[in-house]
Protein backbone atom coordinates (compact mmCIF):
# COMPACT_ATOMS: atom_id res chain seq x y z
CA UNK A 1 0.00 0.00 0.00
CA UNK A 2 1.12 3.79 -0.98
CA UNK A 3 1.84 5.73 2.08
CA UNK A 4 -1.02 8.78 2.90
CA UNK A 5 0.98 11.74 1.59
CA UNK A 6 0.03 15.99 1.34
CA UNK A 7 1.31 17.80 -1.08
CA UNK A 8 3.72 19.80 1.02
CA UNK A 9 2.66 23.32 0.01
CA UNK A 10 -0.64 22.35 2.09
CA UNK A 11 1.19 20.87 5.24
CA UNK A 12 1.41 23.64 8.32
CA UNK A 13 4.14 21.71 10.12
CA UNK A 14 6.21 23.73 11.94
CA UNK A 15 3.87 26.46 12.11
CA UNK A 16 1.68 28.12 15.28
CA UNK A 17 -2.37 29.34 14.91
CA UNK A 18 -4.24 31.45 17.13
CA UNK A 19 -8.10 30.90 16.62
CA UNK A 20 -10.42 33.00 18.35
CA UNK A 21 -14.17 31.29 19.47
CA UNK A 22 -12.55 27.63 19.56
CA UNK A 23 -14.16 26.48 22.06
CA UNK A 24 -17.04 25.13 19.48
CA UNK A 25 -18.74 24.96 16.27
CA UNK A 26 -16.80 26.14 13.58
CA UNK A 27 -13.65 27.61 15.50
CA UNK A 28 -12.94 24.31 17.00
CA UNK A 29 -13.45 22.17 13.82
CA UNK A 30 -10.70 24.60 12.31
CA UNK A 31 -8.55 24.78 15.16
CA UNK A 32 -8.41 20.42 15.22
CA UNK A 33 -8.10 20.92 11.28
CA UNK A 34 -4.95 23.01 11.84
CA UNK A 35 -3.53 20.88 14.26
CA UNK A 36 -4.44 17.80 11.88
CA UNK A 37 -2.64 19.29 9.23
CA UNK A 38 0.84 20.22 11.29
CA UNK A 39 -0.05 23.30 13.44
CA UNK A 40 0.67 23.72 17.32
CA UNK A 41 -2.22 26.32 18.38
CA UNK A 42 -3.47 28.72 20.65
CA UNK A 43 -7.38 28.25 20.99
CA UNK A 44 -9.49 31.64 22.84
CA UNK A 45 -12.47 31.77 23.95
CA UNK A 46 -14.03 33.34 27.02
CA UNK A 47 -15.06 30.30 28.65
CA UNK A 48 -12.07 28.18 29.61
CA UNK A 49 -14.14 24.77 29.72
CA UNK A 50 -14.38 24.61 25.98
CA UNK A 51 -11.58 25.55 24.99
CA UNK A 52 -9.30 23.61 27.01
CA UNK A 53 -11.01 20.47 25.69
CA UNK A 54 -10.10 21.71 22.04
CA UNK A 55 -6.37 22.10 23.71
CA UNK A 56 -6.55 18.39 24.94
CA UNK A 57 -8.00 17.23 21.85
CA UNK A 58 -5.15 18.77 20.04
CA UNK A 59 -1.92 17.49 22.38
CA UNK A 60 -4.20 14.11 21.92
CA UNK A 61 -2.89 14.63 17.76
CA UNK A 62 1.03 14.85 19.00
CA UNK A 63 0.72 19.02 18.95
CA UNK A 64 1.42 21.65 21.09
CA UNK A 65 -1.74 23.67 22.22
CA UNK A 66 -2.55 26.44 24.77
CA UNK A 67 -6.19 27.46 25.82
CA UNK A 68 -6.28 31.24 26.49
CA UNK A 69 -9.82 32.72 27.99
CA UNK A 70 -9.67 36.21 26.14
CA UNK A 71 -12.63 38.21 25.47
CA UNK A 72 -11.33 39.43 21.85
CA UNK A 73 -13.80 43.13 23.09
CA UNK A 74 -10.95 43.74 25.79
CA UNK A 75 -7.50 45.08 24.07
CA UNK A 76 -6.20 44.48 27.17
CA UNK A 77 -6.90 41.08 27.42
CA UNK A 78 -5.53 40.19 23.94
CA UNK A 79 -2.69 41.43 24.08
CA UNK A 80 -1.54 39.10 27.08
CA UNK A 81 -2.74 36.42 24.96
CA UNK A 82 -0.13 37.25 22.71
CA UNK A 83 2.32 37.63 25.13
CA UNK A 84 1.40 34.32 26.40
CA UNK A 85 1.66 32.62 23.06
CA UNK A 86 4.82 33.96 21.94
CA UNK A 87 6.25 33.08 25.52
CA UNK A 88 5.29 29.42 24.72
CA UNK A 89 5.55 29.15 21.09
CA UNK A 90 8.11 31.88 20.03
CA UNK A 91 5.84 32.87 17.03
CA UNK A 92 2.55 33.56 15.39
CA UNK A 93 2.16 32.32 12.02
CA UNK A 94 -2.00 32.16 11.75
CA UNK A 95 -4.26 33.72 13.08
CA UNK A 96 -7.76 33.00 12.75
CA UNK A 97 -10.36 35.36 13.69
CA UNK A 98 -13.87 33.27 14.60
CA UNK A 99 -15.10 34.45 17.79
CA UNK A 100 -18.57 35.95 17.06
CA UNK A 101 -21.90 36.68 18.67
CA UNK A 102 -25.66 37.04 17.16
CA UNK A 103 -28.84 38.76 18.15
CA UNK A 104 -32.06 38.82 16.44
CA UNK A 105 -34.30 41.57 16.54
CA UNK A 106 -35.71 43.74 14.74
CA UNK A 107 -34.19 47.99 14.91
CA UNK A 108 -37.47 48.80 16.29
CA UNK A 109 -40.88 47.19 16.05
CA UNK A 110 -42.94 46.52 13.12
CA UNK A 111 -46.73 46.60 13.98
CA UNK A 112 -48.62 43.61 12.23
CA UNK A 113 -45.72 42.50 9.96
CA UNK A 114 -43.52 39.15 10.29
CA UNK A 115 -41.02 38.62 8.17
CA UNK A 116 -38.68 35.53 7.16
CA UNK A 117 -37.18 34.27 10.46
CA UNK A 118 -40.25 35.59 12.86
CA UNK A 119 -39.78 32.97 14.67
CA UNK A 120 -36.60 33.26 16.18
CA UNK A 121 -36.40 36.35 17.24
CA UNK A 122 -35.85 37.17 20.82
CA UNK A 123 -38.83 40.46 21.13
CA UNK A 124 -40.76 41.34 18.30
CA UNK A 125 -42.05 44.09 20.37
CA UNK A 126 -39.36 46.50 21.92
CA UNK A 127 -36.60 48.00 19.73
CA UNK A 128 -33.02 47.20 19.72
CA UNK A 129 -31.25 48.70 21.89
CA UNK A 130 -27.50 50.49 21.98
CA UNK A 131 -26.12 47.62 24.59
CA UNK A 132 -27.54 45.02 21.92
CA UNK A 133 -25.98 46.68 18.91
CA UNK A 134 -22.60 47.36 20.73
CA UNK A 135 -22.54 43.52 21.86
CA UNK A 136 -22.42 42.11 18.52
CA UNK A 137 -20.59 45.00 16.29
CA UNK A 138 -17.79 45.03 19.30
CA UNK A 139 -17.68 41.05 19.54
CA UNK A 140 -17.62 40.30 15.53
CA UNK A 141 -15.93 43.49 14.10
CA UNK A 142 -14.05 44.96 16.85
CA UNK A 143 -12.51 41.64 18.44
CA UNK A 144 -11.76 41.21 14.81
CA UNK A 145 -9.72 44.33 14.44
CA UNK A 146 -8.15 44.36 18.03
CA UNK A 147 -6.86 40.69 16.82
CA UNK A 148 -5.22 41.66 13.67
CA UNK A 149 -4.23 44.82 15.34
CA UNK A 150 -1.92 43.34 18.24
CA UNK A 151 -0.68 40.02 16.22
CA UNK A 152 -0.09 41.63 12.88
CA UNK A 153 2.39 44.09 15.09
CA UNK A 154 4.37 40.63 15.55
CA UNK A 155 3.68 39.84 11.70
CA UNK A 156 4.74 42.71 10.71
CA UNK A 157 8.26 42.25 12.11
CA UNK A 158 8.63 38.91 11.00
CA UNK A 159 7.74 39.80 7.31
CA UNK A 160 5.09 36.81 6.88
CA UNK A 161 1.77 35.66 8.13
CA UNK A 162 -1.63 34.61 7.10
CA UNK A 163 -5.02 36.02 8.87
CA UNK A 164 -7.90 34.80 8.16
CA UNK A 165 -11.29 36.32 9.24
CA UNK A 166 -14.78 35.34 9.62
CA UNK A 167 -17.43 36.47 7.42
CA UNK A 168 -20.40 35.59 6.03
CA UNK A 169 -22.84 35.69 3.39
CA UNK A 170 -25.08 37.75 5.51
CA UNK A 171 -22.65 40.54 4.63
CA UNK A 172 -23.73 40.81 1.21
CA UNK A 173 -27.60 39.22 1.09
CA UNK A 174 -29.05 40.84 4.07
CA UNK A 175 -31.63 38.90 6.51
CA UNK A 176 -34.58 40.70 8.36
CA UNK A 177 -33.76 41.08 12.31
CA UNK A 178 -29.81 40.69 11.83
CA UNK A 179 -28.96 44.54 11.29
CA UNK A 180 -25.84 44.37 13.34
CA UNK A 181 -24.83 40.90 12.57
CA UNK A 182 -25.24 42.20 8.68
CA UNK A 183 -23.37 45.05 9.63
CA UNK A 184 -20.40 43.67 11.45
CA UNK A 185 -20.17 41.09 8.96
CA UNK A 186 -19.58 43.75 5.63
CA UNK A 187 -17.29 45.30 7.74
CA UNK A 188 -15.12 42.43 8.27
CA UNK A 189 -15.08 42.28 4.34
CA UNK A 190 -13.76 45.76 4.09
CA UNK A 191 -11.36 45.51 7.22
CA UNK A 192 -9.92 42.32 5.30
CA UNK A 193 -9.32 43.90 2.15
CA UNK A 194 -7.69 47.02 3.62
CA UNK A 195 -4.92 45.42 5.56
CA UNK A 196 -4.60 43.12 2.61
CA UNK A 197 -3.22 46.29 0.83
CA UNK A 198 -1.80 47.14 3.96
CA UNK A 199 0.20 44.50 4.91
CA UNK A 200 0.87 43.34 1.33
CA UNK A 201 4.53 45.00 1.39
CA UNK A 202 5.34 42.71 4.54
CA UNK A 203 4.33 39.42 2.95
CA UNK A 204 0.89 38.85 5.24
CA UNK A 205 -2.06 37.31 3.42
CA UNK A 206 -5.39 38.36 4.64
CA UNK A 207 -8.51 36.95 3.34
CA UNK A 208 -11.70 35.62 4.54
CA UNK A 209 -14.54 32.98 4.59
CA UNK A 210 -18.17 33.78 4.25
CA UNK A 211 -20.33 30.62 5.19
CA UNK A 212 -23.49 30.01 4.22
CA UNK A 213 -25.84 27.82 6.41
CA UNK A 214 -23.78 25.21 8.59
CA UNK A 215 -24.93 23.68 11.66
CA UNK A 216 -23.54 25.02 14.77
CA UNK A 217 -24.97 26.06 18.55
CA UNK A 218 -25.29 29.41 16.93
CA UNK A 219 -27.76 28.53 13.68
CA UNK A 220 -29.22 25.19 15.96
CA UNK A 221 -32.83 27.12 16.53
CA UNK A 222 -33.28 27.03 13.18
CA UNK A 223 -31.78 23.55 12.10
CA UNK A 224 -34.16 22.90 14.78
CA UNK A 225 -37.21 24.51 13.31
CA UNK A 226 -38.84 22.24 10.20
CA UNK A 227 -40.03 25.34 8.17
CA UNK A 228 -36.67 27.17 8.29
CA UNK A 229 -34.55 24.14 7.90
CA UNK A 230 -36.44 23.89 4.64
CA UNK A 231 -35.76 27.34 3.39
CA UNK A 232 -32.52 26.75 4.01
CA UNK A 233 -32.13 23.76 2.00
CA UNK A 234 -34.04 25.17 -0.78
CA UNK A 235 -32.18 28.21 -1.24
CA UNK A 236 -29.16 26.46 -1.57
CA UNK A 237 -28.48 25.18 -5.22
CA UNK A 238 -25.83 22.05 -4.48
CA UNK A 239 -29.50 21.02 -2.06
CA UNK A 240 -27.70 21.00 1.40
CA UNK A 241 -25.95 22.48 4.33
CA UNK A 242 -22.35 22.51 4.56
CA UNK A 243 -20.30 20.42 7.06
CA UNK A 244 -18.08 21.94 8.95
CA UNK A 245 -14.62 20.22 8.13
CA UNK A 246 -15.39 21.70 5.04
CA UNK A 247 -14.75 24.95 6.41
CA UNK A 248 -11.86 24.14 8.04
CA UNK A 249 -10.45 22.83 4.78
CA UNK A 250 -10.75 25.74 3.19
CA UNK A 251 -9.07 27.42 6.17
CA UNK A 252 -6.17 24.69 5.71
CA UNK A 253 -5.56 26.41 2.32
CA UNK A 254 -5.47 29.60 3.39
CA UNK A 255 -3.76 29.33 5.98
CA UNK A 256 -0.84 27.32 3.68
CA UNK A 257 1.98 28.12 1.35
CA UNK A 258 -0.88 26.88 -1.45
CA UNK A 259 -2.68 30.41 -0.66
CA UNK A 260 0.50 32.71 -0.95
CA UNK A 261 -0.85 34.11 -3.85
CA UNK A 262 -4.19 34.93 -2.79
CA UNK A 263 -5.15 37.93 -0.70
CA UNK A 264 -7.91 40.29 0.05
CA UNK A 265 -10.32 37.92 -1.08
CA UNK A 266 -13.62 36.91 0.77
CA UNK A 267 -14.56 33.20 -0.30
CA UNK A 268 -17.93 32.52 -0.02
CA UNK A 269 -18.30 28.74 1.00
CA UNK A 270 -22.14 28.28 0.88
CA UNK A 271 -23.24 25.64 -1.89
CA UNK A 272 -23.65 28.50 -4.98
CA UNK A 273 -26.64 30.54 -2.79
CA UNK A 274 -24.77 34.34 -3.43
CA UNK A 275 -25.00 33.11 -7.08
CA UNK A 276 -28.34 32.73 -7.59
Amino acid sequence: MPSKQILKEFSLKGNVAVVTGGGRGIGKVIALTLAEAGADVTVVARSMDKIEETAKEIRRMGRRSLAIATDVTSADQIEEMVEKTLSQFGKIDILVNNAGTIIRKGIIPLPGTKLRGWQLVTDLNTKLDEGEWHNVIDTNLTGTFLCCRAIGTHMINREKGKIINMSSTSADSAAPYYSPYNVSKAGINMLTRSLAIEWAPFNINVNAIGPGWFPTEMTASRFENPELRAQMTNGVPLGRVGDLREVALLAVFLASPASNYLTGQIIYLDGGALAQ
